[in-house]
């Protein structure tokens, strides 16, 4: 009924629904561009037309009294963004211990623009030897979808690459807010020193 119903919704505001989901039952999902605060409700509504269940990350601020009852029922998980290394041990090991599990995130972390992406989802598909999905909200097109999955190399460089071309032409809702995909020099080296595929 959620499906039928999140499909009919976005059919009256124009939007459509595209999937080119994984073989897998466990994956990350990476949702781009953000840059607005509709792209969460559109986010919702395209997942729920696609007949997927996820789980998706948030700041641990928002997650107080009734309101971050009914956020974790829909399945948020508070995070406190200033414990890094915390937060990909515990998605480790919720994958490692869920028999079905997408975990959606957001890579630039904010709907401002921002310099560089945030590399923690693919430290989690890296270390969970999971895919890694990826997901857009193209306001230009109105199109939500799943258009492309991956398992991360260990090369972070060379697969942040592959996820920059296909982005490209995806548009955000405040297009001057889309910054570029990319990662800080540091983070490819400790990505390509630290982080080897699993064989």
């Amino acid at each position: 009924m959620l499906r039928v119903l999140s499909k009919f919704v976005l059919r009256m505001f124009g939007w459509t629904v595209e999937k080119d989901l994984p073989l897998k039952e466990k994956y990350v999902l990476v949702g781009a561009p953000h840059t607005s605060n509709w792209d969460f409700p559109l986010g919702i509504l395209g997942m729920l037309a696609m007949g997927l269940r996820f789980r998706w990350v948030g700041k641990h601020t928002i997650f107080k009294g009734p309101t971050g009852l009914m956020l974790k029922s829909i399945g948020g998980i508070p995070i406190d963004r200033r414990i890094r290394s915390s937060f990909i041990k515990q998605m480790v090991e919720l994958f490692n211990t869920e028999e079905n599990m997408i975990l959606a995130i957001t890579p630039e972390g904010s709907r401002s623009k921002t310099l560089y992406w945030k590399t923690g989802f693919y430290y989690i598909a890296l270390d969970a030897t999971v895919p890694i999905a990826l997901g857009y909200i193209d306001h230009r097109e109105k199109k939500i979808g799943v258009g492309y999955s991956f398992f991360p190399s260990g090369n972070i460089e060379k697969d942040i690459e592959i996820i920059r071309r296909f982005y490209e032409g995806k548009t955000g809702r405040h297009r001057e807010n889309q910054g570029e995909i990319r990662v800080h020099t540091k983070e490819i080296k400790k990505a390509n020193n630290s982080f080897k595929p699993t064989q």
